[in-house]
């Protein structure tokens, strides 16, 4: 489902575009001559999802352990094109819109090797005048659809396990940028954010809203996003510098976890066109979800991914059946 929205906006096509990202581990000539070099690839321009990297980056995590991390913004058909490809070795990619991946007849050779949440931070977000405190109050209500099958099935199954009926729910096809203009403008009731920027966002232009999560209604839907996915061959023709590349990526988001005052200046160094507020305002409330209640950053429990697969088995909404445990593997992070 995010995808849609990624197409939309965003219009660099995959080019290597290193000062779009925020360039790389910043080697001098010549430095990095006996580093292995990783491209990797975000889901969408650089936010708060992806301090960990450029804190690893910044920090020399990543040239310590003999890499030299290159990030750039995917193409029109995400990461998980380009890191299936091979032209990229990491990504950004989300555990549900991946889900079609894995009963296709020619799966794209990549799997997700760490989690960069712990808890599916994202839910609905509406003026407050309009009292939408939980999924039933949608209703009657405009809810903005990005048309997406398994996105749909959600709303309409927390809106009844909630005790409202989801067939009075509105459904209005919408690509919308910015929340808090579109709720201000009246043109849809309710949309779909995540909690660490869009709400956020409504925050600091001191927008009264109401947000309710999604897992606070059904944790089926506490499953992964987003997540680092990686190429297969890569993975078992360089494991070691996979792992060395998790466990540097693991010490950027757990210094973004204990100093997110700083991590907030790495990424806009990074990426200066960010709102300077929205990024500090954001980064501390995201230090506390990288790792949250897990025992190390990057882990995937199976029980949460598998109750999700299991959610879109029974609903129908993939080609086939998802096998347990596909797609994900804990292999490559370091044992605590």
């Amino acid at each position: 489902m995010k995808k849609k929205i990624i197409a939309l906006l965003l219009t660099m096509i995959f080019a290597f575009n290193l000062t779009a990202c925020g360039g790389s581990s910043d080697q001098k000539k010549g430095e990095s001559d006996d580093l292995t070099e990783i491209t990797f690839v975000l889901d969408w321009t650089p936010n708060t999802n992806h301090t960990g990297i450029y804190t690893a980056i910044e920090n020399g995590y990543y040239k310590d352990a003999g890499l030299d991390v290159k990030v750039v913004q995917p193409s029109d058909d995400g990461a998980e094109s380009l890191v299936g490809s091979g032209k990229a070795q990491f990504g950004i990619s989300f555990q549900d819109t991946q889900s079609s991946n894995w009963v296709s007849d020619h799966p794209m050779p990549f799997t997700t090797v760490a989690a960069v949440l712990q808890h599916n931070t994202s839910g609905i977000i509406s003026a407050k005048e309009d009292k939408i405190t939980s999924a039933k109050d949608l209703s009657g209500k405009n809810y903005a659809t990005w048309n997406n099958d398994i996105e749909m099935a959600v709303i309409k199954d927390v809106v009844e396990k909630d005790g409202g009926d989801p067939d009075k729910v509105k459904m209005l096809p919408e690509n919308i940028t910015d929340e808090v203009s579109a709720l201000k403008a009246d043109t849809v009731d309710a949309i779909w954010v995540y909690e660490g920027w869009a709400v956020k966002s409504a925050e600091i232009k001191k927008f009264d809203y109401n947000y309710f999560a999604f897992r606070d209604i059904d944790d089926t839907f506490d499953y992964y996003t987003p997540v680092i996915i990686g190429n297969d061959d890569f993975l078992k023709e360089h494991s070691d510098q996979a792992k060395a590349f998790l466990a540097a990526t693991a010490k950027g988001y757990e210094f973004a976890a204990e100093h997110p005052d700083e991590a907030a200046d790495i990424l806009l160094k990074a990426a200066p066109e960010l709102d300077e507020d929205l990024v500090k305002l954001s980064q501390n409330y995201m230090a506390d979800q990288y790792i949250a209640d897990a025992d190390q950053w990057g882990y995937i429990d199976a029980k949460r991914w598998n109750k999700f697969y299991s959610w879109l088995n029974e609903k129908g909404l993939v080609d086939g059946t998802l096998e347990k445990n596909v797609g994900f593997t804990n292999d490559y992070l370091e044992e605590k």
